[in-house]
């Protein structure tokens, strides 16, 4: 006879453990944040991870009385950030801005952490096409300009990027192939200075979010060629879609999200997941 209780007091004991350890993680998730958190950018400041970080942090900040404080980490195209953020305490209080090249690195590089199993997706905060933009003093007004030049010069024109394996790298480098162009690929640290370096008229042609070109454009200090949805964009209704304007079929649509260590509790995560989207509202 208590041979037959021992599995059911087992049985008693897992349930309690199960209750409480969900108890615990919920009391977590209300406290949560408990101290300032880090929002780790893997880039300089200036670049699209930026300005999404940024607004975020802001955003947070207010809805969550607590601190959300940006860190710039850039370096070997967000390796550096990600290897910080990989071995961080699992609580919540560190969280990591990201975009189409945190899917692109385990490809090009030996990582020091494995991109699937390190980190914890939280939430998608926003989704943009790129846009093709040259510096005022090249002599091209469209993408078929652009490209009749490139063709011209093979290996002449330059364009700037915010690093191997970023969305300023993959979107032109995907231009040269469907338009069958040799341009010559110059990687920045970050979107930040090679906009700068483009600016000033060093490099001349750049592949880069909206978020960044836009105001650009706006100032007169770089003139759109295309943009990189399949249809024209509301932001950019005069520009057409590169896809329109001689490059049949190109697309390039970078994504931005916000990832926490493998191992932070499923209902901080979750707490964060609806604060991003309250604020998407």
């Amino acid at each position: 006879m208590p041979n037959l209780c021992v599995p059911s007091l087992r049985a008693l004991v897992l349930t309690c453990t199960t209750a409480l350890v969900a108890l615990t993680a919920t009391a977590t998730a209300q406290d949560y944040p408990t101290k300032p958190v880090r929002v780790i950018v893997p880039f300089p400041p200036g670049a699209i991870n930026d300005t999404v970080g940024r607004i975020l942090a802001t955003q947070l900040s207010t809805r969550l009385g607590k601190q959300f404080i940006v860190e710039n980490r850039g370096g070997a195209g967000g390796i550096v950030a990600g290897e910080l953020v990989a071995s961080a305490p699992k609580d919540g209080h560190t969280l990591m801005v990201v975009s189409l090249a945190i899917t692109v690195l385990p490809a090009m590089h030996t990582l020091p952490y494995d991109t699937l199993k390190s980190f914890t997706p939280v939430a998608i905060v926003a989704t943009a096409p790129n846009v093709a933009v040259v510096s005022q003093d090249l002599p091209v007004k469209s993408v078929k300009e652009l490209i009749a030049l490139a063709k011209e010069r093979p290996g002449k024109l330059q364009y700037a990027s915010s690093g191997v394996g970023t969305f300023l790298h993959l979107g032109p480098e995907l231009f040269k192939l469907m338009a069958g162009v040799d341009i010559l690929h110059v990687p920045f640290k970050g979107g930040g200075p090679a906009m700068v370096d483009i600016v000033g008229g060093h490099t001349k042609v750049m592949f880069s979010s909206m978020v960044q070109t836009v105001p650009q454009i706006k100032a007169g200090k770089l003139r759109a060629l295309g943009t990189g949805a399949l249809a024209r964009s509301a932001v950019l209704p005069d520009v057409p879609a590169i896809a329109e304007a001689g490059v049949p079929g190109y697309e390039a649509v970078n994504w931005w999200g916000v990832v926490a260590p493998t191992g932070t509790s499923p209902a901080i995560i979750d707490k964060v997941n609806r604060e991003i989207e309250a604020v998407q509202q």
